[in-house]
């Protein structure tokens, strides 16, 4: 596989970007990052993704993907081997059930948390919450969500091993307590330190300045600009 045939149009501080690299990492796929900026969408952005205008773009042999979700299973079934789906029906579906679920609950109502107030904020905590108390739930019993190894769920859900500390740091408040969620907590660490997910991750510190600049022009704008996380 050459790496001019795939590329990845992305960001830095994009967790569903880190999704697919992820995937292609673990599939050993080789592919050429391009990097997109924050509030200046490229060409090869706009007319890869013209209807959501968003990251994270796959291009394979010059056609695009979009969404991590549809990419991930693309990549997984165009290189078969290292599989990140189960082949049985019923748990695919699920597992593709749970993964829009926990990102409409957790990683949306996260986002939020930095710049909405009062009733708005009270909701966004509760959705949050509530979102854990499942992921609990659906590790008890498990090392990850995928069973004995990584699954879909375990990287679409890994996310959490590193952003949902900086957006705490910078929101001023906790979401996630390890000690109401043990489980949770246990995987978190076994995520972070598979080889092929820590060599990703940078110090948590990047992260934090870059939500501080994010709250900070979402404070002040009318409609926050996806881009600048997703």
């Amino acid at each position: 596989m050459g790496e001019e045939e795939v590329k990845l149009v992305g960001a830095w501080f994009s967790p569903y970007v880190h999704r697919v690299a992820w995937v292609l990492k673990l599939k050993g796929i080789r592919y050429e990052y391009v990097k997109e900026k924050i509030n200046n969408k490229s060409s090869l952005l706009l007319d890869c993704n013209p209807v959501y205008k968003k990251i994270p773009v796959l291009v394979h042999h010059g056609k695009p993907i979009v969404e991590s979700l549809f990419i991930i299973e693309f990549n997984d079934e165009t290189w078969k081997h290292n599989p990140i789906l189960s082949t049985h029906p019923y748990d695919r579906a699920m597992a593709r059930f749970w993964a829009l679920y926990i990102d409409q609950m957790l990683l949306e109502s996260s986002k939020k948390v930095l710049y909405v107030e009062g009733e708005e904020l009270k909701k966004e905590i509760k959705q949050v919450s509530e979102a854990m108390e499942v992921l609990e739930g659906m590790l008890k019993g498990k090392k990850f969500f995928g069973g004995e190894k990584i699954g879909f769920l375990d990287i679409t859900f890994g996310w959490i091993a590193i952003w949902l500390g900086a957006i705490e740091e910078v929101a001023g408040f906790q979401l996630y307590d390890p000690r109401k969620y043990p489980l949770l907590h246990n995987w978190k660490n076994r995520f972070r330190e598979l080889d092929e997910i820590k060599d990703s991750l940078f110090p948590k510190e990047k992260l934090v300045r870059f939500f501080q600049k994010y709250r900070h022009a979402s404070t002040k704008a009318t409609k926050c600009d996806n881009i600048a996380i997703i």
